[in-house]
């Protein structure tokens, strides 16, 4: 059996949950095995209809984008990161009295980021290659096969990809969209099902090193300014995958290789919404509450069960856009790996 490469995901990777208090600040300390610093916060309100805020240090954490729009950068963020979280802000989307709240929290390279010029656009990384995760950014040339560097030095599974000054919707890359991923993409901020077009990714898959694009303004417009969340798949750690749906209430096994702390569903064949479980909102098995990167809507349950396992997860519903006779696309990362670094089982909890 193939062990992780990564005995302690909480080093790289975490979720939290809390209830706001109305101050005007408020420190979200995380809990697992490992302080983390995150680099990336994903936070969302799951009593009410609030948006996805997104922030990040490359971009400065004050700065917000939201996954659920096609709207530009706005200053909406949170306040800041610490050694063991980080401080949301009352004015903004995260310290709400009495509401529930959840963020996702991604280890890049503690705001530090260098120069990258592997690609014909000189772009600015901060790079995680133990966990397979960085932040770039780059300013657009308008020029159809433009090459970015993302600085993991293994090829890409998964990219996200919004311009910050301008409205655009996110786009997608899936190494496992399609049979042929590098042709397709999909929108994060929308249902729609995986599209063909040479004007995304170029026809061209991304590389060791760059990141090829076309000229369409969704990635690439003239002097455009563009972010990138980029993600390489490590063993035991993290997996971007595919599966079809059996649309059955005994529904289909997903093997991961770890137990999943955080896990997004797509279905791809056909419209679909963006549905993430994480560990933090539900603590228990069989968990539904379900929330969306493509709207405001607060935490849903009831109707999205699911089975967060040692070695993977496993659908417990019927519908469709989990489990119906469609193909998905779903990216995960770990909890718990099933085997750890020295080849011995872990505890997964």
């Amino acid at each position: 059996m193939a062990y992780a490469t990564i005995n302690d995901p909480s080093a790289h990777f975490q979720n939290v949950a809390w209830t706001g208090d109305g101050n005007s600040t408020k420190a979200i300390t995380n809990t697992g095995n490992s302080n983390l610093q995150p680099d990336w916060v994903w936070l969302k309100n799951r009593t009410d209809a609030e948006n996805n805020t997104l922030a990040d240090t490359t971009r400065g954490v004050t700065k917000r984008l939201v996954s659920n729009t096609t709207a530009a950068e706005d200053t909406n963020g949170i306040a800041s990161v610490q050694s063991d979280g980080f401080t949301v802000s009352a004015s903004y989307n995260g310290n709400t009295n009495a509401k529930n709240y959840v963020a996702y929290q991604w280890k890049a390279n503690g705001g530090t980021t260098s120069s990258n010029s592997s690609g014909s656009i000189t772009s600015t990384v901060q790079a995680n290659t133990t966990a397979g995760f960085s932040i770039v950014s780059y300013t657009g040339n308008g020029t159809a096969g433009a090459t970015i560097g993302h600085g993991l030095g293994v090829a890409p599974s998964w990219i996200i990809v919004k311009q910050k000054d301008a409205t655009r919707d996110w786009n997608v890359f899936h190494h496992k969209n399609t049979s042929a991923p590098e042709t397709d993409f999909l929108v994060l901020n929308s249902t729609d099902a995986t599209a063909d077009a040479t004007n995304r990714w170029n026809d061209t898959m991304p590389s060791s090193s760059v990141i090829t694009i076309g000229d369409t303004s969704r990635v690439n417009e003239s002097s455009g300014s563009y972010i990138m969340y980029v993600f390489a798949e490590k063993q035991g750690y993290s997996k971007f995958g595919s599966y079809k749906g059996n649309s059955n209430a005994d529904g289909t096994f997903v093997y991961l290789g770890f137990k999943p702390a955080w896990l997004m569903v797509k279905r791809t064949s056909n419209t679909g919404t963006w549905l993430i479980w994480n560990n933090a909102s539900d603590t228990y098995n069989m968990t539904s509450q379900a929330l969306k990167a493509n709207t405001n809507n607060a935490q849903t349950s009831g109707y999205w069960n699911i089975d967060f396992l040692s070695n993977g997860f496993k659908l417990r519903a019927i519908d469709n856009e989990l489990n119906g006779g469609a193909t998905f696309v779903y990216a995960a990362f770990a909890a718990e790996p099933l085997v750890g670094t020295n080849n011995v089982f872990s505890l997964a909890r």
